[in-house]
């Protein structure tokens, strides 16, 4: 059979269930932390794209599931306490509000505001800097 390499974070059990159907597999310990926070953190990025795909509610609360896992991982290995989360989560709420509005930004000129998405589109002309 044709290898198909990963080169990423598992977990605990994928080895067992790939042995359990005949199958081989390769997997090394990370054992360096650094090494480790980056796979993890490149993993929760691999998990909310799996979560954005969800199409049924069956789906959707696996792959939160998955993405609360890796989440709740990072948590441990950066030694956060559940009051650190709290805090940090109502500290951001307050300083950002919820999404209880819902609502949608289409633009603005608030050159402060900052977001995590590329701004998308492009700017009209009058809008360019001197």
């Amino acid at each position: 059979m044709a290898r198909i390499f990963y080169n990423k974070l598992i977990r605990d059990k994928i080895p067992e269930i790939i042995e359990a159907k005949g199958e081989l597999c390769d997997v090394r310990v990370l054992d360096d932390a650094h090494e480790f926070q980056q796979e993890l953190l490149k993993k929760i990025v691999e998990e909310a794209g799996g979560l954005v795909k969800a199409r049924t509610r069956t789906d959707l609360l696996d792959e939160y599931a998955d993405l609360m896992v890796a989440l709740d991982t990072l948590m441990q290995l950066m030694e956060f306490s559940e009051a650190d989360i709290k805090t940090s989560l109502e500290e951001n709420i307050t300083r950002k509000g919820s999404y209880k509005r819902q609502l949608f930004l289409h633009w603005s000129e608030d050159g402060e505001y900052h977001s995590n998405e590329t701004p998308q589109g492009i700017r009209n002309e009058t809008d360019e800097e001197d």
